[in-house]
Formats: C-alpha cells, structure tokens, sequence
C-alpha cells in the first residue's frame, strides 16, 4: 500500500531531520511541499525530487494527490492546519509540540477522532534505538527499584550571541504567539514526553517559571527559567530545570535506582552511562540519518495495517502539553485562552 504525502512547512527541520524519510521509507510518496516563500518550496523540491510545491497550504490539503499531511510548521499554525486536514478526512502527522497549550492540542485531538482519521505527533525519540535502549535498561532490573529522575539542562541556545544579558529572542521560539511560551516550550516538550514513555503519565506536576535574563517590565517575554516536580504512573519521583541563555551547558538525565544509576543526555549522541556500585558501563547507541524515519516507518505500519502501531499520537502529545501548561499557568495568568494576545496580563513577564 502506498502512501502519498504532503509536508506543509518545509523549512529547516524538514531539511535532514524529516523530510527524506517521507521519500524513503518503502511505500511512502512525498508528492507537494508548501512554504510561505514559494522561491524556497521550489527549491526544496528539486533538490528533494518532489514533483510539486507551492506558497498555498490548502492546496496541499486538498490536493486529490495527497492522502496524509505532515505539517511542520511553527505551533502557532498547527490548529488552523490540523482543523483544514481533519475536515478533508486526512490523517496528520504534526510538528512538536502539538499546539500552543493544552486548550488547542485538545480541539486537534477532537475534530480527528470526529473525522474518525488519525493524528500523530513528532515526539521522535519514542521510536528511537537510543531511547528503546534506555526503556530496556529500565524494565530489564539492572537498576533495581528505580526510584527517583531529575533532568537539567541549561545552555546558550545563541552560541554566537550576545555573552551577557539581556540577550535577544531566538526567532520564533521566544515569539509567544507563534511558539506558546519561550524555549520551555520547544525543548521541555521532547523531556516531558519521553518521560511519559519511559515511566508512564506524569501526574503531581508543579513548578515555577520565571524571565530571568532581560527586564521583566517590557511585556511579552517568555519565560526561560523553569523549575518543576512530578511524579510518574510507575510511583517514580522526579525533578527537572531549565535555564535558557546561560554560558555553560549541561544536558542530564539520570535514573537512580536501589542497584544502579543510568545517565545520558536527551539532546547528545554519547553513549549511555550505567553505574553499578563501583562498575561504570559505557552504553553506545545508534543514531539514524534522519531521526524521523524510525517514528514515520511506526505510523506507516499503522496506516498500512502491517499490525503496527504508532507509539507518538495526538493523546499521547496531550499530555505533554497539559504538563507544561501546568508548570506555565501562573507565569501567563492562565492558557485556556488565547493569552499570546495580552502580554500586559502576564504575572510571570510583569515579575508580579
């Protein structure tokens, strides 16, 4: 069975990380490519061998040519989108995270189970042979009991930047109306849902966001401090901390558990680290070209019927974004709403 897509969006994420593998993959037919610069579609299309592109999102959606959508665009754009495939009856794979907030990956996940089609969602590292690495090291017993998780990472996401603050927006990451927050949102999301993979739902989740490197009296600043707790469906307790623009970098995740410690980096390639009392082992894992195509072969086996089955959908996605919503309300004064639009009702920015 062959399937034939579209991507709307075909900018830099689509360039290595996922475009090909919709090419690539056996029975996969990538047919259009949209781009709001119609000069760029074209040109990634021909350096892609793809037929068609255009500037027209709906003309991808509606394109008797295309029977599923991959839309990876900003999430300021993934709502409007998802709503136009869900109505043409198409199944979606769509960017993370899902939408803005919850409020919107809820009214996604709505019109496709009225359409009664699927929707996926890009959390790639569900599918990857490095994470399926880590899920077997924590059911296989090696750590005992685990216990406890905790995630840092901090770093200086403009390496070339400004080397104090206040430093500048990174696009449209730090563009609330187009991202939901600052890069929380963006990086955070990969974390909270990896953990719900590993370690089951998230529940208990709490935590404090703050603007800590530019004036917290101009409106609009996202957040780029985070500190939060939870606990897992498995009994794990766990901790994470973000902090965006800073000179150093650390990227950590670490498993205690009663036999054992299993750390690596949710971002890096280095291999996994499993200590055992006095015996450290040092875990290589692989990494495939384009770090999409392990997830897109899953959906494809779902679509195709091949018994498969996606392990990244729309309500899976879900709860990563109530999680972060859930850490992120205070700062926003609410995100049920569209609160990208008053930036002068934000308790967190205005340093209430």
């Amino acid at each position: 069975m062959s399937i034939r897509w579209g991507i709307i969006g075909c900018g830099d994420v689509c360039e290595l990380k996922s475009g090909p593998a919709f090419y690539k993959i056996a029975g996969c037919e990538l047919r259009i490519v949209m781009r709001r610069d119609a000069e760029k579609a074209a040109d990634f299309a021909r350096r892609h061998g793809v037929a068609q592109s255009t500037a027209d999102a709906q003309a991808v959606i509606a394109s008797p040519e295309v029977d599923a959508v991959y839309i990876a665009t900003p999430p300021g754009q993934h709502l409007e989108y998802a709503l136009r495939v869900a109505e043409a009856g198409k199944p979606c794979y769509v960017e993370k995270p899902m939408a803005r907030s919850a409020s919107e990956c809820r009214q996604m996940l709505e019109a496709f189970e009225r359409a009664r089609q699927p929707l996926f969602v890009a959390y790639y590292r569900r599918a990857l042979p490095r994470f399926l690495a880590v899920k077997e090291l924590l059911a296989s017993g090696r750590l005992g009991q685990v216990l406890a998780v905790s995630h840092i990472y901090q770093g200086r996401v403009q390496p070339g930047g400004a080397p104090a603050p206040p430093f500048p927006a990174t696009g449209w990451r730090e563009s609330v109306a187009e991202s939901g927050g600052g890069l929380f949102l963006d990086l955070g999301s990969h974390v909270l849902d990896l953990l719900d993979f590993l370690l089951g739902r998230l529940s208990r989740v709490a935590g404090s966001a703050a603007r800590r490197t530019a004036s917290t009296s101009a409106p609009g600043l996202p957040e780029d401090t985070v500190v939060m707790s939870f606990a897992s469906e498995s009994g794990v307790l766990g901790t994470a901390r973000y902090q965006f623009h800073t000179s150093a970098s650390v990227d950590r995740l670490e498993f205690v558990g009663t036999q054992g410690t299993l750390s690596l980096s949710v971002f890096g390639r280095e291999p996994l680290e499993l200590r055992c009392g006095t015996e450290l082992e040092s875990i290589a894992t692989e990494h495939p070209e384009h770090v999409h195509q392990p997830l897109v072969q899953s959906l494809m086996d779902e679509l195709a019927a091949r018994g498969g089955r996606c392990p990244s959908t729309g309500r899976s996605a879900l709860r990563a974004s109530e999680a972060m919503d859930a850490v992120l309300d205070d700062y926003y004064g609410g995100r049920q709403d569209a609160f990208w639009l008053r930036p002068e009702t934000w308790p967190g920015a205005l340093g209430r």
